[in-house]
């Protein structure tokens, strides 16, 4: 079982940056293939990003177009979103999940990941 916490929301303007973390504990987060999930006001949960255990192996949402990274630090447990060239329809909830897997792969499927944290919100003004 591993908990999950975020960080590193807030509000900022239009065509700023910013970095959220994920800090896992509990053991093995190198067996986990994690994942950046989102949803804004009024709409469904989206996938924003996901890297497989290794850290080797990325997947991105089309609308991320090159302006997010998705990265992980094993040795000290944590996933990191960075976040470039904001827009206004960036702002939402941002949402960090983890997957058992024994390979080295990701998916942007919701229902594959099995454990969630409890969000931190980005809201980028125009």
């Amino acid at each position: 079982q591993v908990q999950l916490v975020e960080s590193g929301g807030g509000l900022v303007q239009a065509g700023d940056s910013l970095r959220l973390s994920c800090a896992a504990s509990g053991r093995a987060f190198g067996h986990y293939a994690m994942a950046w999930f989102r949803q804004a006001p009024g709409k469904e949960r989206e996938f924003v990003g996901a890297v497989s255990r290794s850290g080797n192996n990325l997947y991105y949402a089309d609308f991320v177009k090159g302006r997010f990274t998705v990265s992980r630090d094993n040795a000290k447990n944590t996933l990191y979103l960075q976040m470039n060239s904001l827009k206004s329809e960036d702002t939402g909830v941002y949402y960090c999940a983890a997957d058992w897997r024994v390979s080295d792969t990701a998916n942007g499927e919701g229902s594959s990941y099995d454990y969630w944290g409890q969000g931190t919100q980005v809201t980028v003004s125009s």
